[in-house]
């Protein structure tokens, strides 16, 4: 359903849908307790402003009765931003795809309290294309290899390169070397089921269910503090690596989920999660070409960064 409000600063307006019937006896009396966590009065206000719109982008007026409007558009109110002292390096781009290298503490898309400091708005204002849109994602706490479709004619020809894993990905981490540390059982493949729950940070394993989620992982070097380990996920679980190595005993130096949830903090720049998007490798759906992208970064806590 396309819009009726352009893209501004790189962020497009949000959809929201009202139901036809309810409790409620105008639009804006269920926006007000939709949004419980705002100001009511702040609310109504931007109704009175014509911020709140119809599919047709004429103003809904803050009186509108429930059942006139089934989808409103507004713009999100920018958040209050801490900015990210780091940026995204461009490493390809032409006509369809652009290719990234993403630093570690930037999210690949606007969510929470993070709208301007996301790759892709970045990207978007930085390129001038309001069209510009993620093929795959990344972890905020991730850093590496990042693919964006330039333009939506040619985006879903790359997107089923990943819906149908035919895109070869390869990622680097490192662990704190375990007490008892033995080489011999690598390399391995690791299975399990991942499956994410609406509302938890996390995600959850169930041992009892048919595996969703396969990584081969293999040790790159190791020394008498860590272990740098290269993986190759089969599948796209969200926070596969990160619970994977957990489970075999080797949890990725600084993540704050896994083995264990930490409390919320800051970020720590000088603490990154180590783990980097390594390589991207697939033939191009459109040119028929190998396609192959590596990282220039690296991860500071391998073997021999010091």
């Amino acid at each position: 359903m396309p819009s009726p409000l352009p893209m501004r600063d790189g962020v497009g307006a949000t959809r929201l849908h009202v139901p036809l019937r309810g409790p409620w006896p105008t639009v804006s009396a269920y926006m007000v307790e939709r949004f419980f966590h705002l100001d009511p009065e702040l609310l109504l206000q931007r109704f009175d402003k014509g911020d709140i719109v119809a599919s047709d982008g004429s103003a809904v007026a803050r009186d509108a009765p429930l059942g006139s409007e089934e989808f409103v558009w507004y713009y999100r109110e920018p958040p209050t931003e801490q900015a990210i002292p780091f940026t995204e390096e461009i490493l390809h781009q032409d006509d369809h795809l652009v290719v990234v290298d993403k630093p570690h503490f930037l999210p690949t898309t606007p969510g929470g309290k993070f709208l301007q400091n996301s790759a892709l708005v970045r990207l978007r204002n930085r390129l001038g294309n309001p069209d510009l849109a993620p093929i795959h994602r990344l972890d905020r706490a991730t850093a590496g290899l990042l693919m964006f479709a330039v333009r939506p004619a040619t985006r879903g020809a790359y997107q089923l390169l990943f819906e149908k894993r035919q895109v070869q990905k390869v990622y680097e981490a490192v662990s704190a070397r375990p007490d008892r540390w033995d080489a011999t059982r690598f390399p391995l493949v690791y299975r399990n089921h991942i499956e994410k729950l609406r509302a938890q940070v996390r995600v959850e394993v169930d041992d009892a269910r048919e595996p969703n989620a396969e990584t081969l992982i293999e040790v790159i070097d190791a020394d008498d503090r860590v272990v740098h380990t290269l993986l190759r996920p089969h599948s796209g679980k969200m926070h596969q690596l990160r619970v994977h190595l957990a489970a075999i005993g080797l949890g990725i130096l600084n993540d704050r989920f896994y083995p264990e949830l930490l409390d919320d903090g800051p970020d720590d720049y000088a603490r990154p999660l180590q783990l980097l998007a390594r390589e991207l490798r697939f033939v191009d759906p459109l040119s028929g070409e190998d396609r192959v992208f590596t990282t220039r970064r690296t991860l500071q806590e391998s073997p021999g960064s010091a």
